[in-house]
């Protein structure tokens, strides 16, 4: 083995899967920059690095060190500080500040910083508000230093350094010393395998409570990450054993204790069968069985509880005193007054609208949800009632608000979130108004419908909009079709496609598909679907880019930003990492010309950011993955970057017209979204989309992944695949069962 010192100048290449990267280094004794590869994820510019290798000569790269080992030092060469500081690591230095202390303060410079920060006001530019922010990033800094070293000598990667130290401060090392496990509790993003990680290295052994609790929880969370609000006992116990590679015997006696300490939850009152006939045992973590519980007694109060509103008074009046139960409002009034004629289904889901407490409108595009939707708002109206209207997502409330000409919120704002506390809206402070329409249902989960539930006044009605037929939620429940299958409410489906919208063949596609026949793929200058046959992977990468860069722009007089990639995986080689890292370097790479006076065009470096192997630069277009209440931007919701500091480790990201503000550990919150999964496309519309459609998908090509990808389209989709493929996806129904008892609790 070969030891050097080096000073990384740039990083040309990371994988964020593996780890694996290619670094230029700077070398002493070395004029030309050194290329550096091996497992070196939490690598910046500027850092200085002790490897440990060999140097080997590449075919086609030439003379490479391969790093086995390394760790992290500071610099001693004035030049190596110079590039530490100006990495943008420490707050508030940039390359222009770090030039400067430098220049100053020369091989001294770090010990000014550690022991008389104050003396840094003396440099030109600086004044008292930076060197506060220096000085405190500095010790940040220190001590999550400590913690990648730590982390480092237990084999851990150790991009976590930062999020334990935010969580910790300068416990974090004594805290994973006494329960590694907490880590997987409280930080978002480490999960119980980097935990268990860290807790074999200390020596916990496999079969210590902490380990096994820790492990059983692990377990239920990620079947909730599949969409099961519970596990069957039996399930439990097998999937942990296997997991954590301990005895069963062990994990019924650890599973005992937090059953008997309310740590998990077994029912009791329902009888639930597996397909055998076989009894099964539900466990639920308290958070999802309390959500079940009480979105079920709630619906069932809010049926049976009148309404507070006119209409509902006046209908009631009126129908005992005639004695005609089908009296309702005048359909042919309402027609009238919002210029539509509906068809009879579509009349009696606004008769029913007039007296229901708790409703559900359902069907696919085309069917007419929408204007549907209008009459009932417009009865509602003439009879001076409040109408909120909400969706899961910013999209789909804007879309929401377009259609209706009324304001329509995210169920988050509609509840008034406010971090720390939660919800501003609940059972003590309830919505006011007297009715709330509720689109996208099928994409609300368990957790969600509770909190919205808790907020509706027992006088309000309900009416909720969907379609069953897509993807259910990402979150755990089936809620929207357990309230259709449960039978206790009143449910319109609406299925004849309107004549506008037959003309459309991503609508009439998207019913084909839905009813399990192939859908016409033959393409047509007029047509608004297309398909273009390509079976090698590798070649319908290069397609996509094209397609979204240079043809679809070219024809439509469209945005690239304006057309959506939606794949069905996130892995892989047409999968949305892949994908993205191809879109972003052809529609946002990391140089831009500049033209300067008398010199033409000058290529200059954007400034970026990375995380996790990943760059981020201004314009990239992105998404947030997890609900980030103290920001108010949720799952799902897609922005623009519009501006990187590099000094201040900083990016501002443009959502709705709302700039929000993020520091560089909060990255992984983000990932590029010139690609994203269909799943996460749920609830959002597009002009243009181009799918993928490759046997490589094959573990998920689903109808229903398919159709809810399709009908994201608004106005062209072109699919890029097999024929075999789609065929496949249109012919496999074997969706996986969701754990959940909301449909028998609703029939109690």
């Amino acid at each position: 083995m070969v030891k050097i010192r080096c000073v990384v100048e740039r990083i040309t290449y990371q994988n964020p899967e593996n780890g694996y990267s290619v670094l230029k280094c700077r070398v002493k004794d070395y004029s030309d920059l050194v290329p550096v590869v091996g497992n070196l994820l939490d690598v910046n510019v500027g850092s200085v690095l002790l490897a440990e290798g060999n140097w080997k000569v590449d075919a086609k790269y030439g003379r490479q060190f391969v790093a086995e080992n390394w760790e992290e030092t500071l610099p001693a060469t004035v030049y190596g500080m110079e590039k530490y500081l100006g990495s943008g690591l420490i707050k508030g230095v940039g390359p222009k500040f770090a030039k400067r202390i430098v220049q100053k303060y020369g091989v001294d410079t770090f010990t000014v910083i550690e022991d008389n920060a104050e003396l840094l006001i003396e440099v030109e530019g600086i004044g008292r508000k930076r060197v506060q922010m220096i000085a405190e990033s500095w010790e940040r800094q220190k001590e999550v230093k400590n913690i990648m070293l730590f982390l480092q000598e237990h084999q851990v990667s150790s991009s976590f350094a930062a999020k334990i130290y935010k969580q910790y401060g300068n416990d974090s090392i004594g805290v994973m010393k006494e329960n590694p496990y907490r880590l997987a509790d409280d930080i978002w993003g480490i999960g119980f395998k980097t935990a268990d990680q860290i807790a074999g290295k200390l020596g916990f052994g496999k079969e210590s409570y902490v380990r096994l609790r820790s492990g059983l929880m692990y377990t239920l969370s990620e079947l909730s990450n599949d969409g099961h609000v519970y596990a069957g006992k039996q399930q439990l116990i097998d999937k942990a054993s296997e997991l954590l590679e301990a005895s069963p015997e062990t994990i019924i006696m650890t599973m005992d204790d937090m059953l008997l300490k309310g740590e998990l939850i077994q029912e009791k009152e329902i009888v639930k069968r597996d397909d055998k006939g076989s009894p099964v045992t539900p466990i639920y973590l308290p958070p999802f069985y309390y959500a079940e519980i009480g979105v079920a007694g709630k619906l069932k109060k809010l049926a049976a509880s009148p309404a507070g509103d006119r209409l509902y008074t006046r209908l009631t009046e009126a129908r005992a005193k005639t004695g005609n139960e089908n009296l309702s409002v005048d359909v042919e009034a309402i027609q009238e007054k919002v210029g539509m004629t509906y068809d009879e289904i579509q009349a009696d889901a606004i008769r029913q609208a007039a007296t229901a407490k708790v409703m559900v409108l359902t069907g696919g595009p085309g069917t007419g949800k929408t204007t549907t939707t209008h009459g009932i708002i417009s009865a509602y109206k003439a009879y001076g009632l409040k109408i909120l209207l909400a969706a899961p997502t910013g999209r789909a409330a804007k879309r929401m608000t377009e259609a209706t000409g009324l304001e329509a919120k995210t169920i988050h704002r509609l509840l008034e979130c406010k971090p720390p506390e939660g919800y501003q809206r609940d059972e003590d402070n309830p919505l006011e108004g007297d009715v709330l329409i509720l689109d996208e249902c099928s994409m609300i989960d368990i957790i969600l419908m509770n909190s919205l539930l808790k907020a509706l006044p027992s006088t309000m009605r309900l009416i909720m909009v969907g379609d069953i037929d897509q993807l259910p939620s990402v979150g755990a429940g089936n809620v929207l079709r357990d309230i259709i299958d449960s039978g206790s409410f009143p449910v319109i489906r609406l299925t004849k496609i309107f004549r506008q919208a037959q003309t459309s063949r991503i609508i009439m596609n998207a019913h084909c598909i839905n009813e399990g026949r192939m859908p016409d793929i033959s393409n047509g200058r007029d047509t608004d679907f297309f398909f273009m046959e390509n079976e090698d992977a590798e070649s319908v990468v290069p397609q996509i880019v094209d397609l979204v860069q240079t043809k679809l722009p070219r024809y439509y007089h469209v945005e690239p930003a304006r057309i959506q990639v939606l794949t069905p995986m996130q892995r892989g080689v047409v999968g949305a990492t892949n994908l993205n890292l191809a879109l972003q370097e052809s529609l946002n790479p990391p140089e831009h010309e500049i033209f300067m006076r008398g010199r033409g065009a000058v290529t200059m470096p954007k400034d970026c950011l990375r995380r996790s192997g990943f760059a981020f630069r201004a314009d990239d277009k992105v998404m947030q993955i997890k609900n980030n209440y103290d920001k108010e931007v949720f799952n799902g919701d897609i922005g623009i970057i519009e501006s990187v500091n590099a000094e201040d480790r900083t990016l501002k990201v443009n959502f709705d017209n709302r700039s929000i503000e993020y520091d560089v550990t909060e990255l992984d919150e983000l990932v590029h979204a010139y690609a994203t999964t269909i799943h996460k496309a749920q609830g959002s519309e597009y002009p243009i989309v181009v799918m993928p459609v490759l046997m490589n998908h094959y573990v998920m090509l689903q109808r229903n992944l398919i159709y809810t990808g399709i009908t994201r389209a608004k106005k062209i989709l072109v699919m890029v695949g097999t024929r075999k493929a789609l065929s496949y996806a249109v012919r496999n129904v074997t969706v996986t069962k969701r754990n959940t008892l909301l449909k028998e609790r609703l029939s109690l």
